[in-house]
């Protein structure tokens, strides 16, 4: 079974952080996102890596699917974990990703 090295969670706050710490757990290197107004949040300090993705209206930034998956390619994330809310209830991103 393969198994992953590098996780971008596409999500912010508390769930964000538990994850974090999950992977951590696991041996997997957490990566996070953040809106402008997130720069500082708990969830970015918790992962290993952090990338811009946009304004803090969720529909600029945590809604952008294209835009995570290019995040993930760009930290090279073996996975996207959605958390909950915002892109975990799509579909197309499921499918996109």
């Amino acid at each position: 079974m393969a198994r992953f090295k590098r996780v971008l969670i596409a999500n912010r706050g508390e769930i964000a952080v538990r994850v974090a710490r999950t992977l951590r757990e696991m041996g997997i290197e957490p990566v996070a996102l953040y809106s402008e107004a997130d720069r500082i949040a708990p969830h970015v300090r918790a992962a290993d890596l952090a990338f811009f993705i946009g304004p803090p209206p969720a529909r600029e930034s945590y809604l952008r699917g294209d835009a995570i998956i290019e995040v993930a390619k760009a930290a090279r994330a073996d996975a996207i974990h959605p958390g909950y809310g915002f892109l975990s209830e799509n579909a197309a991103f499921a499918e996109a990703v």
